[in-house]
């Protein structure tokens, strides 16, 4: 039987001290309401484009709650913190939005840096890209629909396999776990088909390529289970990243203009039913799977949680690890670390004017996932509570 263990605040917020707290229970309070938001968006988006010199405000409010610092070395401290209550990290340099050739060459040498910085470093197990901060969606977009390519569009698309290669072959060398972000559905079987290619070229003795697997697509537990068997029939190993999605409104939106079926699952429930089979599944096939949840879902925890005590799977098995993103769940986080687990934090970093659209788009899925902030700010208000000593209940 598994213990519930993620109400206990004083471990998810020991890091944190009176005055951070306040400064969360602020953000997720604007978080909570979804008008403060939208107006928030968009007067950051006219900000930035009258340049107007609001990164000052961005840094002491959104970008203190989710980003580990400007640079790796600013993110040193919290990642020293963190490793002291066993929670591991992931840096991840969030320079999102580019499409200029020039760009992505150089976020490939930030990635590669990143990697050569976490090497012998038990604190950073993983590093992280995002398939387009290094390759032009577009070029994605036609290699997934199989579009005819022009000479330029061939010569594109073969930087974009040396630079995922590139770094693939990086993290070998060095023996460090290197994750792939998944993005919206029109773009990723290119990116689905390239990762591939890399776990069989790196993953033959160990897990080093993990590919995302956003659940909140129907076809994801098929896709597990295919990519299962064709990774046994040539002798790799899969890696696989499992988080429920981030583009669900997009996608929706797209496909209802476009006029095809939506890839996105009817509703949250389903989503979740959804996450739980294709966890389930690699649960049953850990010879072969090798897992990084990515989850800010309580039960999704427990299961998993519950998985491994059924099958007598050591709480540090190196097969299994639970992820949240820096800034949220910490009461999943801390307390999966300090029971034991597996756990890590995603830590973004880079100058706030580039990270801006990563903290907009962190604004509005805290906005649009049922409950989440809800839930975050309740713990936030009980912890507050406690160490002003005017909370009763007992905590687990």
């Amino acid at each position: 039987m598994v213990t519930k263990i993620f109400n206990n605040t004083k471990r998810a917020f020991a890091l944190r001290t009176d005055k951070e707290l306040k400064k969360a229970l602020f953000v997720f309070g604007m978080m909570n309401r979804p008008t403060m938001v939208a107006i928030g968006t968009r007067a950051t988006n006219l900000a930035l484009s009258l340049k107007l010199p609001i990164q000052g405000l961005i840094k002491k409010t959104i970008f203190e709650m989710f980003c580990g610092g400007e640079t790796m070395k600013e993110c040193e401290d919290i990642i020293g913190k963190m490793y002291k209550m066993h929670v591991h990290s992931v840096l991840d340099f969030s320079k999102e939005g580019e499409d200029i050739e020039e760009v992505f060459d150089e976020t490939l040498e930030t990635k590669k840096e990143i990697v050569k910085f976490a090497d012998g470093k038990k604190e950073i197990p993983f590093t992280v890209f995002k398939p387009t901060g290094i390759g032009r969606f577009e070029i994605w977009e036609k290699v997934s629909s199989k579009e005819e390519l022009t000479k330029e569009d061939q010569e594109e698309w073969t930087r974009v396999r040396n630079r995922v290669d590139g770094i693939c072959k990086l993290a070998y060398d060095l023996d460090m776990r290197i994750l792939a972000d998944a993005e919206e559905s029109w773009m990723q079987d290119a990116a689905d088909d390239l990762l591939e290619e890399m776990m069989e070229k790196y993953n033959k003795e160990k897990v080093i390529v993990y590919n995302t697997l956003q659940c909140y697509r129907w076809d994801r537990l098929q896709y597990i289970k295919d990519l299962h068997k064709r990774a046994k029939n040539k002798g790799y190993k899969v890696g696989a990243k499992i988080v429920r999605g981030a583009y669900m409104e997009k996608e929706n939106a797209r496909a209802e203009k476009k006029g095809y079926p939506t890839p996105i699952c009817e509703d949250k429930e389903a989503t979740d039913v959804n996450f739980n089979a294709v966890l389930y599944y690699a649960m049953q096939n850990l010879d072969d799977i090798w897992l990084y949840i990515g989850t800010h879902n309580e039960v999704s925890s427990y299961l998993t949680m519950q998985l491994m005590d059924e099958k007598g799977i050591d709480k540090r098995d190196d097969r299994i690890w639970f992820s949240q993103l820096f800034g949220m769940s910490d009461h999943i986080t801390y307390n999966l670390a300090l029971n034991g687990y597996n756990a890590a934090k995603l830590v973004p970093f880079g100058p706030v004017e580039d990270v801006i659209p990563y903290l907009i788009r962190r604004a509005q899925e805290n906005t649009s996932v049922k409950g989440q902030t809800g839930r975050e700010l309740a713990l936030l208000r009980e912890e507050k509570q406690r160490r002003e000593g005017t909370f009763t209940k007992t905590i687990a």
